[in-house]
């Protein structure tokens, strides 16, 4: 059904596509019944119980607007946002490009979100329906682009706190290429600070409420072998709960002349997953066996997620290849461990 509708949503503007996607999942959620996973090998990392191993990566759905109709998808998780303190409108439009002759996407968004406060009063909201009890719902955490790069500590500790009652982990998103600065925060200094800030916080939050919530850094396939080394070490010695391995890249593996391929912004999709895969591979040899490693970028198909399982990652994340490959593709992934493929 998806490979007959998908020249209809591309034939319009992507960002408008992505709004009316959006709009019908809302809509898939009034169906009755509990929402349940795919069927696949449930594992438990972070505290957390996953029943397959492919979850819904970040951006696709940034304000929540549609979470059960995306879990009824079969995700094994969903992570929502990026979401920021205060709401923001993001970049100007077009912002949002498809190159679907590579199978990628470029954007440059810019975080447009409504905001953490909201986000959160529609998770609460959602769990007191009490179907997607099973599917754990992480969201992303980032920076308002006006913030000083000298305070950008203080709007990830203001996510947390907004979210930390309803949230089953945070992601704390250092890597996307459309906040000035951002990227920053992935090195030296200026990553022990923040780390040792969300660990202090994260600390007095579970105290306080008597929940922990872990939090995960995301960062980018841009790193060096150096850099993701010395990041590796930083997660170690700050005890966080995870990493998602990466994001968007500012490389551009394109054919020369692809139309839209000189647009400035992040590339995701096909081209990335030997960004991907390289990043996923070298973290999971420096972190040792035990910290969990979500992979995210280039999963296209199953023989992908495959690729990303066998280089370290204990779960997968998609979004461009749910763009390009439809719903189907999240139960093809979670049958890699049923037995199916």
């Amino acid at each position: 059904m998806y490979q007959l509708l998908r020249p209809l949503l591309f034939a319009a503007d992507a960002e408008r596509s992505h709004s009316l996607a959006l709009k019908a999942l809302a809509a898939f959620a009034a169906l009755p019944g509990v929402v349940r996973p795919a069927p696949g090998r449930v594992r438990t990392l972070m505290g957390l119980e996953f029943h397959n191993a492919v979850g819904l990566a970040a951006g696709l759905d940034k304000d929540g607007l549609a979470v059960e109709g995306l879990a009824r998808l079969g995700f094994g998780h969903l992570e929502l946002g990026a979401v920021t303190p205060r709401p923001q409108e993001g970049n100007p439009r077009p912002r949002l490009f498809r190159l679907p002759a590579a199978g990628a996407l470029i954007n440059r968004m810019g975080f447009n979100n409504a905001g953490a406060a909201a986000l959160a009063e529609r998770i609460a909201k959602l769990r007191r329906g009490g179907r997607m009890a099973t599917i754990p719902i992480g969201v992303n955490i980032g920076k308002n682009r006006d913030t000083p790069m000298n305070e950008a500590v203080n709007d990830y500790l203001a996510c947390m706190e907004a979210l930390h009652s309803c949230a089953d982990y945070l992601t704390v998103n250092l890597s996307s290429p459309n906040t000035p600065g951002l990227l920053t925060l992935q090195h030296g200094d200026a990553l022990s600070v923040l780390l040792d800030a969300l660990k202090e916080r994260q600390a007095r939050l579970e105290s306080r409420r008597d929940r922990y919530v872990p939090f995960c850094v995301k960062l980018a396939p841009d790193l060096d072998d150096g850099a993701l080394d010395a990041v590796a070490d930083a997660l170690l010695e700050f005890q966080v709960d995870g990493v998602v391995a990466g994001n968007s890249t500012l490389a551009r593996p394109l054919p020369p002349g692809l139309k839209h391929g000189d647009e400035p912004g992040g590339l995701s999709g096909a081209p990335l997953a030997p960004l991907a895969l390289n990043a996923v591979r070298r973290l999971r040899r420096r972190l040792g066996p035990s910290l969990p490693i979500i992979g995210c970028g280039g999963v296209m198909g199953a023989s992908d997620a495959q690729a990303m399982l066998e280089a370290g990652a204990d779960l997968v994340q998609i979004y461009t290849g749910l763009i390009y490959g439809g719903p189907s593709l999240v139960y093809s992934i979670a049958a890699l461990e049923a037995g199916s493929v």
